[in-house]
């Protein structure tokens, strides 16, 4: 073992950031509050690759999250002072520009920090905005290893922030695959912040706090792979083996979730409790990825506006008809979308409470129509329209959307380099052990979701056998909810929404009650999509992945809810014939 933390049998990561934008007082808190060996910051998704490359088209010396600058300007002292690495992919497009502003930083500061970076997962698509390959770890690792105290990459996977410290700290290697699938799990448990303690936790109201300000999460990695998930004494929220759940599930598609350095079984996965605010996840086995890697695009796809009128009263249909006639006529019908909210309530004593919300959209490849011609048009029907017309904006202009699309390119074609703090430059080589994911998981090409594709049929002997062989058919009425949690979100086009059970009696009951036909009816908007179904009994829970539901991502997508972050509380709050007694008196 190499080594780069003070025991060296357990590597403590931290993370402070989740998303660009997240709690910006998180470093200093985690540094603050407890021993750490590596404190990583999560800062990319595909939305922020989009932010980052319009800034770079203002200015090509951007393209990096500037916020990781003012948020170290406090506490990198104080990481020296402690050993603590920094690890982050703040670097987005820009990884080698962020690391000199780091070096800038450390001057200025009158410190003395080793900065290296990584970079090559940027690729040249001439007709793209952005267009960046999701590297693995070992670059990271190399630049811990040559001594860095600051490690700033591009696009990597999320998991990646953690894997690549236990590579430098436990010496693996490419074909430790069980290992590397261990830390690919705690990696993606701790990248989203404060939503493995607590945060955005579907039964939030039984949590000490209430998760009003949860603790950021710790992973304490064994030379295994297993792994502790904890956070700091005294901050808020939980750590539980739902709230990891939870998180495990969140994003993710099959049982066999594909990266550039191991497929990760997470249908192996076991979690135990190992104490207050303690999750032990042990078990994970790993195969040999793929020989490709995914490639994230964001191409800019056109211009939108949007203007919302408020419907009060009676007769909501008709007025939303009107409106609907008179915009046609005014901008024409090509790329127009109109979508009714209805959040009247009948006799109510307050005007907002009696009206409901008709969301117009227009898009166009020039911004010429969507534009004020489209905004001022609504306005001049403030008159001319339906009885009390009003609307929520001013008229104003269109401005660009981007679409979002996956490709996938073979590992050795994708250059990977550590760029150490002495300058020298390191290939890192490719995979040297590959597998065709269709071999063992039946992965398909034409699919995208988390680092490479993969997609399963359903599962539904099993639940049938269940159905034969129920004890009781006597049911209630309740939302879902009450027995079950989920989490969902975005990945593309897609959106996944994971369902987890609360003990194994409501697990039989969810395997048999919930299959992609029951999704269907109680999510009308999925009715027409593809639906991948897969089952995790380790972890009581159910995935599915929603092919389509967010169009071209979430940069385009007009949806009320563009990242399908509420997804999974629409689907808890649906009314259903919930066994009766509860499953927990049918055990």
């Amino acid at each position: 073992m190499s080594g780069i933390g003070a025991d060296p049998g357990v590597l403590r990561i931290g993370n402070a950031s989740g998303f660009y934008g997240d709690r910006f007082a998180a470093w200093q808190e985690m540094l603050d509050g407890g021993d750490l060996d590596v404190l990583t910051g999560d800062y990319l998704a595909e939305l922020t690759m989009l932010i980052l490359g319009k800034d770079q088209l203002r200015d090509a010396n951007l393209g990096y999250a500037k916020t990781f600058l003012r948020q170290l300007e406090t506490c990198l002292g104080t990481a020296l002072e402690r050993g603590v690495r920094l690890v982050t992919n703040a670097g987005g497009l820009n990884p080698a520009g962020l690391a000199d502003e780091l070096r800038r930083l450390t001057e200025r500061l009158g410190l003395d920090a080793k900065v290296a970076h990584v970079e090559g997962d940027k690729l040249a698509r001439p007709d793209a905005l952005t267009a960046n390959a999701y590297l693995g770890g070992f670059g990271i690792a190399e630049c811990l290893r040559a001594g860095a105290d600051i490690v700033v990459t591009g696009r990597v996977t999320d998991a990646s922030l953690a894997v690549g410290p236990a590579i430098a700290h436990f010496g693996w290697s490419r074909t430790d695959f069980d290992a590397l699938a261990g830390a690919t799990v705690a990696g993606h448990l701790i990248e989203c912040g404060a939503q493995v303690t607590g945060g955005n936790f579907s039964f939030f109201t039984e949590l000490p706090d209430g998760a009003r300000r949860p603790g950021f999460p710790i992973a304490e990695i064994a030379a295994d792979g297993s792994t502790v998930i904890t956070k700091h004494p005294g901050t808020g929220g939980a750590v539980t083996p739902e709230t990891v759940t939870a998180q495990l599930l969140y994003e993710v598609g099959g049982p066999h979730y594909l990266g550039p350095d191991v497929v990760t079984r997470l249908e192996t996965v076991e979690l135990t409790a190992d104490g207050p605010d303690r999750v032990r996840v042990s078990g994970t086995r790993g195969l040999p990825p793929p020989a490709t890697v995914k490639v994230g695009i964001n191409n800019l796809g056109g211009f939108r506006n949007s203007m919302t009128f408020v419907l009060c009263g009676l007769d909501i249909e008709a007025k939303a008809a009107l409106v609907r006639e008179q915009l046609t006529e005014a901008v024409g019908a090509e790329g127009l979308e109109f979508v009714l909210a209805r959040t009247d309530h009948p006799d109510s004593a307050d005007t907002e409470a009696a009206s409901a919300l008709l969301h117009v959209h227009l898009r166009d490849s020039d911004g010429k129509r969507s534009g004020r011609a489209f905004s001022s048009a609504a306005v001049e029907l403030a008159l001319a329209s339906y009885p009390g017309c009003t609307l929520t904006t001013v008229p104003g202009r269109a401005t660009p959307y981007a679409v979002f699309s996956a490709d996938f390119v073979p590992q050795e074609t994708v250059p990977h380099v550590a760029v150490l703090p002495s300058g020298e430059r390191r290939d890192i080589p490719p995979a040297s052990v590959t597998a065709d994911p269709s071999a063992e998981t039946g992965a398909d090409p034409a699919t995208a979701d988390g680092p490479s594709p993969q997609t399963t049929a359903e599962t539904t002997t099993a639940a049938a056998a269940m159905t034969a062989g129920s004890t009781t058919t006597a049911t209630r009425r309740g939302p879902l909810g009450e027995l079950v949690g989920a989490r969902s979100g975005d990945k593309g086009g897609n959106a996944n929404l994971g369902v987890w059970a609360r003990d194994d009696a409501g697990h039989a009951w969810l395997r048999t009650f919930l299959t992609t036909d029951r999704l269907r009816e109680l999510l009308p908007e999925a009715a027409d999509l593809q639906i991948d179904r897969h089952e995790l009994p380790n972890l009581r829970a159910v995935n599915f992945v929603l092919h389509g539901l967010l169009g071209q991502g979430v940069a385009a997508s007009t949806r009320f809810d563009p990242q399908a972050k509420a997804l999974g509380e629409l689907l808890r709050s649906r009314i259903v014939d919930l066994p009766s007694p509860a499953p927990e008196e049918i055990a």
